[in-house]
């Protein structure tokens, strides 16, 4: 009978593990995959400062707009609550289904997309503002995919990381808050004085 006891309370507690592991893999495989991958874009929650210098780049501005790598959605949702119709691409589901919750929450959903995508296997050409949080080493390949698809009158504005061969004709912050708006059609002639400029030697 002990031995019977024994083996109950054997299976009891590795169904318990068993299922302990499985959730935590379920929970934990969607923030580490997108780590695994060739540029790493790591969730990091945007602060109210860089929410309020991007909208601030928003100003005056109009159209559709686009948060590349939207996260819990915040950009998203404080730009839908300033009239914009907004949408946000996220790799991570448990992300998105949060960001969806919060937009439901704060009564913009009709105004707020979240789709699980990844960033390149999208278009963008259809959105007049653009918003990144990059890291460094996808903003040359991203540059050159924005500049493909976007129109001249686009507005793409980049938290924490640049572009490092566009000049910013906005920014605001300072440190990690820092957000730089460049003006597609100012980007575009200044990438093309860039590339046709030969070195001086001296």
């Amino acid at each position: 009978e002990a031995g019977s006891q024994r083996r109950v309370w054997g299976l009891m507690v590795t169904a318990g593990v068993g299922g302990t592991l499985v959730a935590l893999y379920a929970v934990v495989t969607p923030f580490v995959t997108p780590a695994l991958r060739r540029v790493c874009l790591p969730f990091v929650p945007a602060t109210s400062t860089q929410i309020q210098n991007v909208l601030k780049m928003l100003e005056n501005r109009s159209g559709s707009l686009v948060d590349i790598g939207s996260g819990d959605g915040r950009i998203v949702i404080a730009a839908a609550k300033r009239g914009f119709k907004a949408v946000g691409y996220e790799l991570n589901p448990w992300l998105v289904w949060y960001s969806r919750y919060r937009a439901w929450r704060d009564g913009v959903h009709q105004n707020t997309k979240f789709y699980i995508s990844d960033l390149w296997k999208v278009s963008f050409s259809h959105y007049t503002n653009v918003v990144v949080f990059g890291v460094p080493q996808m903003m040359p390949q991203l540059k050159k995919k924005l500049e493909e698809e976007l129109e001249c009158n686009a507005r793409i504005i980049a938290c924490r990381f640049p572009f490092p061969s566009w000049i910013p004709d906005h920014t605001a912050g300072e440190g990690i808050d820092t957000v730089w708006a460049y003006d597609l059609k100012h980007s575009r002639s200044e990438t093309k004085i860039l590339e046709v400029t030969p070195e001086t030697e001296f």
